[in-house]
Order: C-alpha cells, then sequence, then structure tokens
C-alpha cells in the first residue's frame, strides 16, 4: 500500500503511477450478485450455458459496470490518503471498457494520478485508472475518477 503522508506531497505526485492494486478474483457469484444488484441480467453475463454455445468468449463475461465499479475499492486497498475529513467520489470524464472480463479471471487496477487542484474545502483529484485482467494484452477498463478530498 502507498502511504501519502500530506497534501503537499499528493500534490508533487501529480503525473505520476502511485500504485498498483492486489489482484481481485471476478468469478460467477460476484456476477449473478452485480445482475441482482443492478437489474441487468443479459445472458452473456449469467446464462452459462448459452455462453458455451453462442458467445464469442465461449464463458461469461463480467458487466463493464461492474468492473467499473470496483475502482474506488481497488484506490482505497492500494492507496492511503493524507487524513481529512471526507473523500467522496465525484464522477468520471471518461470511461472505455476495451476488452471483456471472462469469469475466473483476476483484475487489478494501475493508479496514475493526473492532477490535484484546490477548491473550496479541500482537494480536487483526477486519477487516470487502468484496469488489467491477467492473461489479457488489452485494458479492461480506463478511466478518468474524479475524488474530492475535503480537508
Amino acid at each position: 500500500m502507498r502511504h501519502i503522508a500530506s497534501l503537499d506531497e499528493l500534490r508533487t505526485l501529480a503525473g505520476q503511477e502511485i500504485a498498483v492494486s492486489d489482484w481481485v478474483l471476478i468469478d460467477q457469484a460476484r456476477i449473478n450478485l452485480f445482475a441482482q444488484a443492478s437489474g441487468d441480467h443479459q445472458w452473456i453475463h449469467v446464462d452459462i450455458e448459452r455462453c458455451r454455445s453462442e458467445s464469442p468468449y465461449g464463458v461469461p463475461i463480467a458487466h463493464g459496470f461492474l468492473t467499473l465499479s470496483l475502482l474506488p475499492m481497488l484506490l482505497q486497498s492500494a492507496i492511503a490518503f493524507p487524513p481529512c475529513k471526507l473523500v467522496v467520489n465525484y464522477g468520471l470524464n471518461k470511461v472505455r471498457f476495451p476488452a471483456p472480463v471472462p469469469v475466473d479471471s483476476q483484475v487489478r487496477a494501475r493508479l496514475m494520478l493526473h492532477s490535484v487542484e484546490e477548491f473550496s474545502g479541500g482537494v480536487q483529484m483526477i486519477w487516470k485508472a487502468t484496469m488489467e485482467c491477467a492473461g489479457s494484452e488489452k485494458p479492461v477498463c480506463v478511466a478518468e475518477l474524479i475524488l474530492r478530498q475535503y480537508t
């Protein structure tokens, strides 16, 4: 885990890769739970038999939004931020899913701090997150995540 001691240190890290998270398993149980929570039961995610016969991947794949939803957890597990009152997810600038995440794959995030800007009450950070899938040449998710840290 990368520990960032202060806002001053955080500011000096802009433009650099800060951390790489641990691997997280994307199994069918996690995919099914996400389908239940989101209401997205498209067969390519949840129907194992149909995937074997009709899917170009031969197995279920994770929802793109499931992959994206792991970013806060992966960021929190990889980076300890300076003490503050609150950190909130402010949104996303851009998200792409260049490759699928087949069931029973592992994913992790490479986290690059793009910028740190002051705002009234704290700092806004823009993170470039590149999510990798073990064994895949292409990233499975590339996103610009905006976090606000209130001091």
